[in-house]
């Protein structure tokens, strides 16, 4: 599948998406941006006055980035046994 093809398909295959991860995140470059997305979602904390608001806005960046973690992840290392034991009992 083609990079304009992920574009306009709903549901593209994730095999080829955790690749696409694993390549866009690699390198120095890769590092970098993957090690600032972590600063700024993963490593931050809110002070007690935080509004219900701003904490879920921050839970949603934080799932983000640990979604391309965990796509990157897929993409190195192939799927962990776990996803393929439960990609089993869902069908």
């Amino acid at each position: 599948m083609s990079s304009d093809a992920l574009a306009t398909d709903p549901k593209p295959d994730p095999a080829e998406l955790a690749l696409i991860a694993a390549r866009c995140f690699q390198g120095a470059d890769g590092r970098r941006m993957l090690a600032y997305l972590r600063a700024i979602t993963l490593e931050r904390t809110l002070g007690p006055g935080a509004d219900d608001a701003h904490l879920r806005h921050l839970e949603g960046q934080r799932q983000l980035v640990h979604h391309i973690q965990t796509l990157i992840e897929r993409g190195r290392n192939g799927p962990t046994s776990e996803s393929n034991s439960s990609s089993h009992t869902d069908q």
